[in-house]
């Protein structure tokens, strides 16, 4: 049995190999967006259905507490998609691996991940993920409490009039973003490689923080051009109402699968075997009877 932090079998000593992270350039930036752009002209419809469900949710979100009391926590609720990008990839890492290999995939290949060796430390993870968006949120609604009280706007109009018109609302402007990029870099930083390499290598979520924590110690301007990147591709999809988000994030999903094999040498490490490389062709018209054979 794997154990979920290091990855090493809980039969033996034998500590887990370690990957090797590499030097990048914007170049190995450009390429990595181009080749994740090839992925989803490939895969267009599996990438789509993978992603409508991130601007779908937002739509829903939106719509279900759209009282005025969940104006001020709109922005906050779209910044902190990016947060769980990670997780939302996880889909698309995998198509863009089968399709590396020389692979057929369909939306139901996807679905290999919850047979991943790696589960346990994909899952720990994801669940790490989601404690920090569900403490952004938090922070986000103090940040506003400090500056506006508990009362709520009684209108939209009113909202982003006091937000861009008082000292208060540009407090609340410059704080709240401030927050929101420590946020995002923390997530960028745990999360810009650990989940690829997961689905890779049977390794654990020590490892897979480790490595990316080291890919950005090794390479911070690149990286650093990789966070701004993604945000501005994610800020674009959000307008309007997230509909953009079909488009932007399967591309960058593929995109930081090309990107990992770029960063990290795994040469040396356990490596994920596909769960059934031979499966028949399957197509669009076959969902969604498809995800069950």
């Amino acid at each position: 049995m794997t154990n979920v932090l290091t990855g090493a079998q809980e039969a033996t000593s034998a500590a887990p190999s370690q990957p090797i992270i590499r030097d990048i350039t914007y170049n190995d930036l450009r390429e990595a967006l181009r080749l994740g752009w090839d992925d989803f002209t490939a895969m267009p419809s599996h990438a789509i259905f993978l992603c409508i469900i991130y601007p779908v949710v937002g739509i829903v979100l939106a719509q279900f507490i759209l009282g005025y009391a969940i104006v001020p926590f709109l922005y906050p609720l779209a910044a902190g998609f990016a947060l769980l990008g990670p997780i939302a990839a996880l889909g698309l890492y995998e198509l863009s691996r089968r399709r590396e290999a020389g692979l057929e995939a369909s939306a139901a290949d996807a679905l290999d991940v919850l047979h991943s060796p790696s589960t346990g430390a994909i899952a720990a993870l994801g669940v790490l993920m989601l404690l920090i968006f569900g403490l952004w949120i938090a922070v986000a609604n103090a940040i506003y409490v400090a500056n506006f009280g508990y009362a709520m706007p009684t209108s939209l109009s009113q909202f982003v009039h006091e937000l861009f018109t008082t000292q208060a609302g540009w407090t609340l402007i410059i704080v709240g973003n401030l927050a929101g990029f420590l946020f995002a870099a923390l997530v960028l930083v745990i999360g810009a490689v650990s989940f690829p390499l997961l689905l890779d290598c049977e390794v654990g979520a020590a490892v897979a923080l480790s490595t990316s924590v080291k890919l950005f110690v090794r390479n911070p301007v690149t990286m650093a051009l990789w966070g701004l990147i993604v945000a501005a591709l994610l800020l674009l999809g959000s307008l309007p109402l997230f509909i953009g988000l079909a488009v932007a994030m399967p591309v960058l999903g593929h995109a930081t699968w090309h990107l990992y094999r770029k960063a990290v040498d795994t040469s040396g490490c356990p490596r994920a075997q596909f769960r059934d490389a031979t499966r028949p062709r399957r197509y669009a018209a076959d969902f969604p009877a498809s995800l069950f054979r």
